[in-house]
């Protein structure tokens, strides 16, 4: 009998677990509007360390820091990150509020305190369950060093000038609100009538 009352219990705490384990991942719907809890960001930042190889985090950056380096980063992660992660690397943007989890702010403790080799891991093969992708499958998303070089411009975000980010405004892709904006601006500026805003540049 107690044997059988021990199996019960067991079995209890089992589907209560699991019951609790379903709520915990499904909160909010599967919506990607919900808040991590800090469960969620506590168990998904020391999964991540724990997935990034040994090698991987001791590994030396091997492109040196300069000028010319911050720049080709630079404009890199206007073209090719900043959608997701801003321009400053907060994430504050609507494609970065929109994802599940946010995208971590990079020039926070969190991500300056990860080494080099563990930033570059990350940016090479992405991050499961988030809308970090895996840009080291091939060159179509830049080289090796051009990842390398991201590391650097990371490591200066938490130092990013107005004049930086200006530079990095003209290079970050634009829609086509942008672009008809831009060319209304042109025209503007060349004497043209100012057309109603939301109104569709005339094509030829």
């Amino acid at each position: 009998m107690r044997g059988r009352n021990l199996l019960a219990a067991g079995l209890l705490v089992v589907v209560v677990g699991a019951a609790l384990f379903v709520r915990w991942i499904l909160h909010d719907g599967l919506s990607a509007r919900a808040t991590p809890s800090r469960i969620d960001t506590f168990l998904a930042r020391n999964a991540r360390r724990l997935s990034i190889p040994g090698d991987a985090k001791s590994a030396a950056n091997p492109v040196a820091d300069s000028a010319e380096i911050q720049r080709d980063a630079r404009l890199h992660f206007a073209d090719h990150c900043a959608i997701c992660h801003g321009n400053d690397g907060s994430g504050d943007n609507p494609m970065g509020r929109g994802l599940y989890p946010k995208p971590p702010d990079l020039c926070g403790e969190h991500t300056q305190k990860l080494s080099d080799g563990e930033l570059f891991w990350i940016i090479e093969n992405g991050v499961r369950f988030t809308g970090m992708p895996a840009f080291g499958r091939s060159n179509e998303h830049g080289s090796k060093e051009d990842r390398w070089k991201l590391v650097r411009f990371i490591r200066h975000l938490p130092h990013l000038t107005p004049e930086e980010r200006m530079e990095m405004e003209r290079y970050k892709p634009k829609g086509p609100d942008d672009r008809a904006e831009e060319q209304q601006e042109e025209e503007f500026l060349k004497g043209a009538s100012p057309q109603p805003k939301g109104a569709s540049p005339h094509h030829h």
